[in-house]
């Protein structure tokens, strides 16, 4: 009997020990009041967040975030974004403000959108709470735009206004690409649109201009415009990526003329007229 109580009492110590060291791993790192703002990226799982809590200074123990996460079944809710948060919080109160969702959010904006497109990227991530005002809004301020709005994946917070988004795109451009012409940034809309590869554009930016210094209709295409004027549209038709900004910059010469993508998207070049009218037989009308 006297064994048997000592087991017990000895078990008890154990269990009151163990009680008491995960305790101590909830509590707050520290009673610093000042706020640290930690990023979550996209991909990133519970254990990865857990040790980069660990490092920011904001948990003690990056095991009980995981295993609390792992039971609880949050481990596959994380969000990813922008967190604001603070040392003085415990383990539960670091997790509840992460099941809460981000104050900022990840925007991904690809290539050859048109601004129309753009804005309701935007109203389908950030859900306004005016989505009409803010759809106005945002074509208003990028009337003139188009073209500049430089895609990318942004974190804005869910409060963000037409105005905050576009100037950092903007200021994105700038930052990426600099100064270019309209003329050049015309063309690179089109090659983004009438392009499926990175490998393609710089080629197909190429027979655009020997299209345009020999007076040939460009004849592309996303702008039918150009089936019965000479030269390239007003403004860009679209908002293009880097590569196609970087394809028109240093067009590849080659000795084609005329090209088509097939119904798998590959495309087939062809250096005459006759040519380019049996691609078009053998890809485009066969079935």
């Amino acid at each position: 009997m006297k064994k048997l109580l000592i087991s017990l009492l000895f078990l008890l110590a154990s269990f009151l020990s163990v009680f008491i060291f995960v305790y101590s791993q909830t509590k707050p790192v520290s009673k610093d009041t000042s706020a640290k703002y930690f990023l979550i990226l996209k991909g990133t799982g519970a254990s990865q967040v857990a040790d980069n809590l660990k490092k920011s200074g904001l948990i003690r123990s990056p095991l009980l975030f995981k295993a609390y996460m792992k039971f609880s079944g949050l481990a596959q809710k994380i969000q990813a974004g922008q967190y604001k948060l603070y040392p003085n919080y415990s383990l539960f109160k670091v997790i509840s403000e992460i099941n809460k969702g981000p104050i900022e959010v990840w925007v991904t904006i690809p290539e050859g959108l048109r601004k129309e497109q753009i804005a309701e990227k935007y109203i389908n991530v950030l859900n306004p709470p005016d989505s009409e005002s803010f759809r106005n809004d945002f074509l208003n301020i990028t009337k003139n735009k188009e073209g500049y709005l430089f895609p990318d994946t942004y974190l804005f917070p869910w409060d963000a206004s037409p105005s905050l988004i576009i100037n950092k795109m903007l200021a994105t451009f700038d930052e990426k690409v600099g100064e270019i012409s309209l003329e050049k940034l015309v063309m690179a809309s089109l090659v983004e649109e009438e392009t499926k590869t990175d490998l393609e554009r710089p080629i197909v930016a190429g027979i655009l201009y020997k299209r345009l210094k020999a007076r040939w209709p460009l004849q592309v295409d996303v702008a039918p415009e150009t089936y019965q004027k000479l030269g390239l549209p007003q403004a860009p038709i679209a908002n293009p990526g880097l590569i196609s900004i970087k394809a028109v910059l240093t067009p590849e010469g080659s000795p084609y003329w005329f090209y088509l993508h097939d119904s798998s998207g590959n495309i087939h070049y062809a250096k005459t007229a006759e040519e380019h009218n049996l691609n078009v037989s053998k890809y485009l009308l066969t079935r």
